[in-house]
C-alpha cells in the first residue's frame, strides 16, 4: 500500500469537500480524487459516498478511518517522545537539495542557504543553480523555484516573489554609440541573448517583444555569461535588476518601455511538508526573499 494515500484520505475524511481537501493539501483536486480511487482499489473497497455535493465515509470508509487515527496516535507519540527531543536538541540534520534559476541562485540564494547552514550545523544544502527546469517528479531537487508554476503532479507550490529585467548597456559602450531614444534606435545596437533553441522557458523570450536583432554579438545559455559580455562592452542585453542595478559600469536603456515582470515559484513534493529539514528550508526561503524586495522590485 502507498501510505500517502491515507493522508488525502483523512484530509477528505475531515473536511468532507474535495475542494477543501485539496486546498488544505495544496494540490489540484483531480490529484485528491486520483489518490483515493486508487487507495479503493487497492483496498477493494468503496470509502465515500457523494451526497449533496459532499462526500460521505461508507462503513469501509469509517473502518478505515478508525485504523488511520490509531496510526497518528502513534506517530503523535513519537513525536513527542524521547527521539523526538533527541532530534531538537541536535537540530535539523540531512540533506536538503534546492533548485534555482542560474542568477537567482548565484546571485541571491547563495549567501541565505549558508546563513540557514551556520544556524543548522547539521544541516547540508545542495544548490542546483542551474540554467534549465529542474523537475519534482524525478527527484532532481526537494525544492525548486522556477518560472513557471508546475501545474501536474503532487505538489505544494506558493508563488515566492515577482523581480523586474530591464535592458542594460555598458557607460563606456553607450557612450560610443548612438543615442537610444526610442525602440526604433536600437537597429544600430548589438545585442546579447539566449541561444533561442535551448531557452528553457518562454518566460524569458523578452527581447522579441521590444526589438528583433538581426544577429547577435554573443549568446549563451547562462545569464552570468551574457551579464559579463555586457559589462566588456559586447552589447545591450535584457538582465534581472537584482543582478545589473547594483554595477555602476551598467545603465538601464529605455527604463519606460524595456521594463518586464517575471514571478519566481517555489514548489515542493506534497509528501515534503512532513520532513522537517525542508519544511524549515521551505520557510527560511520564503521569508529571506521577502526581505530582498527592494533588489527584486526596485521602484515598487
Amino acid at each position: 500500500m502507498d501510505w500517502d494515500h491515507l493522508r488525502f484520505f483523512g484530509e477528505l475524511a475531515r473536511s468532507g469537500s474535495m475542494a477543501a481537501a485539496a486546498r488544505r493539501m495544496g494540490v489540484e483536486h483531480t490529484t485528491v480524487s486520483r489518490r483515493i480511487q486508487a487507495l479503493e482499489k487497492q483496498l477493494g473497497a468503496v470509502l465515500f459516498a457523494r451526497e449533496g455535493g459532499q462526500w460521505r465515509l461508507t462503513e469501509a470508509g469509517r473502518q478505515l478511518q478508525e485504523v488511520t487515527n490509531t496510526m497518528q496516535s502513534a506517530v503523535d507519540g513519537l513525536e513527542r517522545g524521547p527521539l523526538a527531543h533527541a532530534a531538537t536538541a541536535e537540530g535539523l540534520a540531512g540533506l536538503v537539495r534546492v533548485g534555482a534559476t542560474e542568477g537567482f541562485g548565484t546571485q541571491m540564494l547563495a549567501s541565505e542557504l549558508a546563513r540557514l547552514t551556520l544556524r543548522y550545523p547539521l544541516l547540508s544544502v545542495d544548490l542546483l543553480a542551474l540554467p534549465r527546469m529542474l523537475h519534482l517528479s524525478s527527484r532532481e531537487a526537494d525544492i525548486v523555484i522556477s518560472l513557471e508554476r508546475p501545474k501536474r503532479g503532487s505538489v505544494v507550490v506558493t508563488k515566492l516573489t515577482d523581480y523586474r529585467l530591464y535592458l542594460y548597456g555598458q557607460r563606456e559602450y553607450l557612450a560610443r554609440k548612438p543615442l537610444v531614444a526610442r525602440t526604433e534606435d536600437l537597429r544600430h545596437h548589438s545585442f546579447v541573448h539566449y541561444v533561442d533553441d535551448l531557452l528553457f522557458t518562454r518566460e524569458l523570450q523578452l527581447l522579441d517583444t521590444l526589438h528583433r536583432p538581426e544577429r547577435f554579438a554573443l549568446r549563451s545559455t547562462s545569464i552570468t555569461a551574457q551579464y559579463e559580455a555586457v559589462r566588456a562592452g559586447a552589447g545591450l542585453a535584457v538582465l534581472p535588476a537584482f543582478v545589473a542595478d547594483k554595477d555602476p559600469i551598467l545603465s538601464r536603456v529605455l527604463p519606460e518601455q524595456a521594463c518586464f515582470t517575471r514571478t519566481f515559484w517555489m514548489s515542493m513534493p506534497v509528501e515534503s511538508r512532513q520532513i522537517p529539514r525542508i519544511a524549515t528550508t521551505w520557510s527560511f526561503l520564503r521569508d529571506a526573499v521577502q526581505g530582498m524586495q527592494k533588489l527584486l522590485l526596485p521602484g515598487a
